[in-house]
């Protein structure tokens, strides 16, 4: 385990399972106690959906989406460590053929990728490392490429330095700060 952090599911139907952080210092983990809280914003269960993670790390919060009733998620990211990780924690669901796609690739190449294939999302979580920050450009993408569902949100993971003040096309729908962290939501405007 990376630096002593344990990581688990959370809650649903894989809930207290452990999984793996991505090995090396180039992912910051969403911790648990942050993701049990976003999950509580927008959830916390669900009866079915689509979750896209575009900055996927260890896959963690796409696999408590799937975990918490989602049908489908996408996982994204570009690192091979991440990529080897991601595979690794979703076989601990069984599931992997049937709920989840992981694509191996920047944010932007995925954006368009999915885009072109005519996917929509009900939730898109963005959590890009905080150091190379392009969140307002993605929610540009996003709406751009049409990617969200109707009443579809983005939940933006960022630190407590991160302004986002200048998206437009988006309704704040909720913020709650956690020291380091904050989490926002936005809803797509119609």
């Amino acid at each position: 385990m990376r630096g002593g952090i344990v990581m688990r599911i959370i809650s649903g139907k894989f809930g207290g399972r452990k999984i793996s952080p991505v090995p090396g210092t180039k992912t910051r983990p969403t911790t648990d106690k942050v993701r049990e809280s976003l999950f509580n914003m927008i959830g916390p269960y669900f009866p079915e959906g689509s979750f896209l993670d575009l900055f996927a790390g260890s896959g963690a919060v796409a696999i408590e989406a799937i975990s918490r009733g989602m049908k489908h998620a996408v996982l994204v990211d570009r690192q091979y460590a991440a990529f080897k990780t991601i595979k690794k924690n979703i076989e601990i669901t069984n599931e992997e053929q049937s709920s989840f796609k992981v694509l191996k690739m920047d944010a932007e190449q995925a954006l368009k990728k999915l885009a072109s294939k005519g996917e929509k999302f009900d939730y898109i979580f963005l959590d890009p490392p905080y150091a190379a920050q392009q969140m307002i450009k993605q929610l540009a993408e996003i709406k751009k490429y049409n990617l969200l569902n109707s009443k579809g949100i983005v939940i933006c993971e960022t630190d407590n330095q991160t302004n986002l003040s200048q998206v437009s096309n988006y309704d704040l729908i909720k913020q709650k700060d956690y020291g380091l962290t904050v989490i926002t939501i936005y809803q797509a405007e119609e």
